[in-house]
């Protein structure tokens, strides 16, 4: 059946498969889709048979959906199933590079954005941080730490991960 595909429903594919785990709202913003409820249509309607969704109820591919495609998964597990290796977007690859380490005080989103702008020279909006570090919590390479707000820091050290971007937003 994966002759049936389009080029478009490829190339989708191939996102879910570099993003996963992710979720509709992102996989929504990728693809230029106003709802959430459209992605999912689109995800039962013409990629049924090459994504599930996990416990956490997030949207993951099947190992044939990452063969068709020949794209990396955004998280690959070591021998001890912690991830030794992701491919994220640029504003996730700077807020894991300057967030706290695993055993050091976690940090808020702002602290986090104000690190990004000072190191980079970037300026991401707070939104744009929080779902980045959503986004890497999702990867287990980052914990929330609930403190008077919601506070990030990494899990695993820098040594103990390989970061590769992708050109995706």
């Amino acid at each position: 059946m994966s002759e049936a595909l389009s080029d478009e429903a490829r190339e989708r594919l191939a996102d879910v498969v570099e993003l996963q785990p992710t979720k509709n709202s992102e996989l929504g913003k990728r693809w230029g889709m106003d709802s959430g409820s459209e992605v999912h249509g689109y995800l039962e309607d013409v990629l049924g048979e090459y994504y599930y969704r996990d416990d956490n109820s997030l949207i993951r591919a099947t190992d044939e959906a990452a063969e068709l495609v020949d794209v990396e998964p955004g998280v690959t597990n070591g021998g001890d199933g912690t991830p030794d290796a992701i491919s994220v977007p640029p504003i996730q690859a700077r807020a894991f590079a300057v967030l706290a380490g695993p055993g050091e005080r976690s940090e808020s989103v702002v602290s986090v954005l104000h690190a990004i702008r000072e190191e980079y020279g970037m300026d991401p909006s707070t939104d744009d941080v929080r779902e980045a570090l959503q986004a890497l919590r999702r990867k287990d390479v980052v914990e929330v730490v609930q403190r008077t707000v919601p506070t990030y820091r990494r899990t695993v050290e820098h040594s103990d991960l390989d970061v590769t971007e992708t050109d995706g937003s």
